[in-house]
């Protein structure tokens, strides 16, 4: 421990006794005073250059004394920019740069991307996702997330009605959702076109899809890590918009304006939207079903940002979300969410170390009421919190982060089965990690390797799981390159359902169990011991980035990710877990299973965007298994082919009509066939039941797991887009579309008992009309 303690005041230190110069500060769009992230700050006439990070933040070390020019590089805005600035030897000086809209290009039709500095020198495997980006795909209503997150690479997308979102082959409990820092346990309402998240409010949205790096954990699969906008500091602004689907409203202003020269600022954000599609749906939408879509929603999310002069800041905010869900005469699903937080961005004097730093609480609760029964015959309860700091050390083009983390949450479970008895489990559960992760430049800069470990403990389950983590990158030239990362990962949460159902709108989660087999069987027939409760995988992936020519990108990915243990609902228990059964074998008496399984895939990238047109084409190859000790079952989401062809064209005079579209192309899942039928008969409550004079329900046998496939899956959407300039800062925009414009019936599954075919939503017709001042 004294080592470390050591190392870490080194790194600290490090900064504070450099012997030369240092150029930092924040990047700002000077309209609103939000940060601007991606954007290149460079030194004219010189090699010295960093890009900005989602709070806007960039750090120019190890400069000679001197006079510089500093010069930003952006898309959308004004690159004449420029601050004259001396430093000497050893100053570390802190600038703030407030840049305006380049006059000759409207800001929204440029889709935001990362600069060359950004391809060369960034390692991680991720995806950055805006509001512009969002804004360029034909959507129902407002522009969603979650709508945008079913055309990245790798993802699959089960349904529009309870489906799940799959990331590279781990399912939905397998990815962290973070909300500035803030654990969020259910993303997506039940409806699968909307997330809790309103896009106008994100400032970046990355995605880990595989092999991320030491600074996150607790995850087998990918991660989701969201940042919100700090709110307009120049001036009270807001957004009003409605569809039949639902309508929001975004308010923002500043509580203490920024003044450029000042000491600091203050500013809101409030944000508010609600969905009244059981009501308006029984007008609109009557020929998909007479008594409406029973699909409802409100999300609610405030913030207040405290700035100071030097650019550390404060952030405090919070969140309430709830679904429900009603099918009249079968079920009510009922979730609430709520929580609150704080992170900060602290800048110390003489110091290149930035301090970065959260703390939230939040909950997620939900209720399934079967038929006319007043209590809830299933709930699934999980509250708890999250803590952390980072340090990051910049030297030169490397960099030192280190930190550590800390969650602590409580899960109770309840489930009322067929013969009426409760299952239950309650835990408490603490988590501590600490990473380590160092970004090494070659001086020919063609070389970035990233190596990095993790530290993670898992008190509940007595545990400590060691993960060493590795990003590499190799520039051919500044056109073409070359990158691989790979890792080794761990979780404790488990699902409350099986991922073996495809339709499951009761998203509930589990403390990890040991009520698990002791022994293991290997495809191979090799029985071992089981060593430890843990889910655990490792990942590797590969892949190039070419730019052919200007605005032309290809980039191919291909992964793998091995599941070396995970656990699973046991669908094959017939015996309690008692003494009694002690001669039963354990696959038969388990509450869970574990189960192993790989996912492998390729992706292909190609992607042009020229200022006023967009084109996007992504192709997915995966192949996904998994193993049960019994058998081998490609798992639900198992899609082995997945195309998106994403469009979106500016025109008119004024550069005020858009078109947009969307073809979206998957092969069938796997399902499992209904094998033959009996009369099931429940006579658990009655001993004296007659067997001969009663009717029993419709049971079936299923067939082979997961055997067969569905038909193929596809649709268009459509969207036009009209905006109409009222005053400077208001704007009425118009938006007609229509999701599965040709009306395709796909498939969702097929009812067990009655053999009749659900289909996804139908053509959906929508107008959205929103006016943003």
């Amino acid at each position: 421990m004294k080592k470390i303690c050591t190392i870490l005041a080194v790194l600290f230190l490090t900064g504070a006794f450099s012997q030369s110069g240092n150029i930092r500060g924040f990047v700002y769009a000077k309209e609103t005073g939000e940060p601007l992230l991606f954007t290149t700050v460079y030194l004219q006439g010189t090699g010295f250059n960093a890009s900005t990070d989602d709070n806007g933040f960039f750090s120019i070390t190890k400069l000679p004394a001197g006079t510089y020019v500093l010069k930003i590089q952006s898309a959308g805005r004004d690159t004449s920019y420029s601050q004259t600035k001396t430093i000497s030897a050893t100053e570390i000086l802190n600038v703030k740069l407030y840049v305006e809209k380049d006059k000759g290009i409207i800001l929204d039709t440029v889709t935001i991307h990362a600069g060359n500095d950004d391809k060369q020198f960034k390692t991680d495997i991720v995806e950055n996702i805006d509001a512009v980006k969002i804004s360029k795909l034909p959507s129902v209503g407002e522009p969603d997330l979650a709508q945008y997150l079913q055309i990245l690479p790798g993802v699959v997308f089960t349904g529009d009605q309870g489906g799940q979102l799959y990331i590279r082959g781990g399912s939905p409990i397998q990815n962290k959702v973070l909300l500035d820092g803030m654990i969020v346990y259910n993303p997506f309402h039940s409806i699968g076109l909307f997330s809790v998240f309103d896009s106008d409010i994100i400032r970046n949205a990355e995605v880990h899809s595989a092999a991320f790096g030491a600074e996150y954990g607790g995850r087998v699969s990918s991660i989701m890590d969201i940042s919100t906008r700090d709110g307009n500091k120049k001036r009270v602004a807001g957004k009003v918009a409605g569809s039949p689907f639902g309508a929001k409203v975004l308010v923002e202003g500043p509580l203490k304006k920024l003044r450029e020269d000042g000491n600091g600022s203050s500013s809101f954000l409030f944000s508010a939207k609600t969905s009244y599609l059981p009501t308006t749906s029984k007008v609109v939408y009557s020929y998909v079903d007479p008594k409406g879509l029973p699909f409802s929603f409100n999300d609610y999310y405030g913030k207040m940002n405290f700035n100071s002069g030097n650019g550390s800041k404060l952030n405090v905010f919070g969140f309430n979300f709830n679904d429900k869900v009603n099918y009249e005469g079968i079920a009510k699903f009922q979730w609430k969410s709520y929580g609150a937080g704080s992170n900060f961005v602290l800048i110390p004097n003489g110091s290149n170390v930035l301090v970065e730093g959260n703390f939230a609480y939040s909950q997620y609760k939900i209720d399934v009421t079967e038929n006319q029964d007043t209590v809830p015959k299933r709930s699934s309860d999980i509250n708890g919190f999250n803590m952390g700091f980072k340090f990051t050390n910049f030297i030169g083009k490397n960099e030192v982060k280190y930190g550590f983390e800390m969650i602590g949450f409580k899960t109770n479970f309840s489930l009322v089965n067929s013969a009426n008895r409760t299952i239950s489990q309650e835990e408490n559960t603490t988590e501590i990690a600490g990473f380590v992760t160092t970004k090494m430049v070659s001086k020919n800069k063609k070389i970035i390797f990233e190596p990095s470990f993790r530290g993670h403990y898992y008190a509940s389950l007595s545990n400590f799981s060691p993960e060493p983590r590795a990003a590499f990158k190799y520039n051919f030239n500044k056109k073409f390159r070359f990158k691989a990362a790979g890792g080794f990962y761990s979780q404790n949460l488990i699902s409350a359902n099986s991922d073996r159902d495809v339709v499951n709108l009761f998203y509930g989660f589990l403390s990890g169990s040991d009520n698990l087999p002791e022994k293991l069987t290997d495809q191979d027939g090799t029985v071992r011991d089981r060593k430890h409760s843990l889910q655990k995988s490792n990942h590797l992936l590969t892949g190039f980035e070419i730019d052919l020519i200007k605005n032309f990108e290809i980039k191919v990915e291909a992964y793998q990710k091995v599941f070396t243990q995970l656990t699973n609902l046991n669908r094959d228990k017939i015996y309690d877990d008692t003494p009694a059964n002690y001669d039963k074998p354990d696959y038969q008496k388990k509450d869970f299973i574990i189960e192993t399984g790989t996912a492998r895939g390729c992706d292909f990238v190609v992607k042009y965007d020229r200022k006023h047109f967009y084109f996007w084409v992504i192709y997915s190859l995966t192949f996904n298994k998994r193993w049960d000790g019994i058998r081998e079952y490609p798992p639900v989401f198992d899609r082995r082919h997945n195309i998106n062809l994403v469009s979106s064209y500016t025109f008119g005079k004024t550069k005020n009509w858009e078109v947009n579209a969307r073809w979206n192309y998957g092969s069938g899942f796997p399902f499992t066939p209904t094998q033959g039928y009996f009369p099931s008969i429940n006579g658990n409550q009655n001993a004296g039941l007659d067997l001969n004079g009663v009717n029993g329900s419709l049971g079936y046998i299923p067939g082979p797991l997961n055997s067969q496939r569905l038909p193929d899956y596809h649709r268009l959407d459509l969207s036009v887009k009209w905006k109409y300039r009222l005053f400077e800062h208001t704007t009425l925009e118009v938006t007609a579309g229509a999701t599965n414009t040709y009306n395709r019936k796909n498939i969702f599954y097929r009812s067990r008992n009655t053999g009749k075919k659900v289909y996804q939503l139908p053509f959906l017709p929508n107008l959205n009309v929103s006016f943003t001042f």
